[in-house]
């Protein structure tokens, strides 16, 4: 029997919610998809014993897309749409060799992972975390003109790793404070150095002279690993290291003994290696501040990405090109 026409609007397609879809997706989906919901803790076995005939997966940064996922999902199976700008959960060749179209989720979250960004960039250099513990905690004693010496941001140099939406859009709003924005970018980015005043610059020679450094990367063989003890000796004593694209850009281990030693002066992540595990050393390291995997964490960007979700989806399974394929 030949496969329905995935064009025919009469059809009802199922969909398995990997862990949970927001309503603003749900609801356009909702007419014309029976949906199958894992929640938010749902087990790898669990998604497997779900998986079973559904024409389309919708993950998001927590769920691994894998060969037996796919496999378990049979021949039905015409995209996966994740929930996230990322999408290095997702097994790419294996949705290639099976003919399953990936989405992501781009645009619709920049600003509010740009202001957190910046948020961190602020809360680090002024120790605002260990601050606010102590005041909680009953340890605040007054004012005391020694106590939670932070750097000062107007006049930095900020570093932008990586040039894409997100670290253009940090560019945007730390322009006012910047003394000098340099970057580093697989390509020149002439826009952002006309309007910005951004320099493009190696790696070694923006570590050595950001005062912030702000990594803005996917998670890629190439950026695994990226910010080690080596990177971190190299920066300046003072500088800040925030992070809020991918926790296995950076070595927790190596960062936290850099804080302990004194090698650089502060942190603001965002998202770390083994989510939601968060390496005890990091917890306990010095001017640390530690979020969540907030970055996208606001209602107009969630309800934009749900919304995205659902017309990949959507798209896909009537047989149209989808907004924002990746493979």
């Amino acid at each position: 029997m030949a496969d329905p026409d995935p064009a025919d609007s009469s059809r009802v397609w199922t969909v398995l919610v990997a862990r949970r879809l927001l309503p603003a997706g749900l609801e356009r989906l909702a007419g014309q998809c029976e949906i199958r919901e894992g929640g938010l803790e749902a087990t790898a076995d669990e998604l497997l014993e779900l998986a079973p005939g559904v024409d389309a997966i919708v993950a998001d940064p927590t769920v691994a897309v894998t060969d037996a996922l796919l496999e378990a999902a049979g021949h039905t199976l015409r995209v996966v749409a994740n929930f996230a700008v990322g999408y290095d959960n997702v097994d790419l060749e294996a949705c290639r060799r099976r003919g399953v179209t990936v989405t992501n989720t781009p645009d619709v979250l920049t600003n509010a992972t740009a202001e957190l960004a910046l948020a961190l960039s602020l809360a680090a250099a002024r120790h605002m975390s260990e601050a606010e513990a102590d005041l909680r905690g009953g340890r605040w004693r007054g004012f005391d003109p020694g106590a939670y010496l932070g750097a000062e941001l107007s006049g930095a140099t900020f570093g932008i790793v990586g040039m894409g939406r997100i670290g253009r859009r940090y560019a945007e709003l730390v322009a006012g404070l910047a003394g000098e924005i340099i970057y580093t970018s697989r390509t020149r980015k002439a826009a952002t150095e006309r309007e910005l005043g951004a320099r493009q610059v190696p790696l070694e020679e923006l570590l050595d002279g950001a005062d912030v450094v702000s990594l803005h990367l996917p998670a890629t063989a190439d950026t695994i690993g990226l910010v080690g003890a080596q990177e971190l000796f190299a920066m300046k004593a003072t500088a800040v290291l925030v992070n809020t694209s991918r926790g296995p850009l950076v070595d927790s281990t190596a960062l936290a003994g850099a804080l302990r030693e004194g090698e650089i002066g502060a942190a603001g992540l965002d998202v770390y290696e083994h989510e939601p595990d968060v390496p005890t050393a990091l917890l306990e390291a010095p001017h640390c501040v530690l979020l969540p995997h907030i970055g996208s964490a606001t209602t107009r960007s969630r309800d934009g990405m749900a919304r995205l979700v659902a017309d990949n989806v959507l798209a896909v399974l009537r047989g149209a090109e989808p907004p924002n394929r990746v493979a």
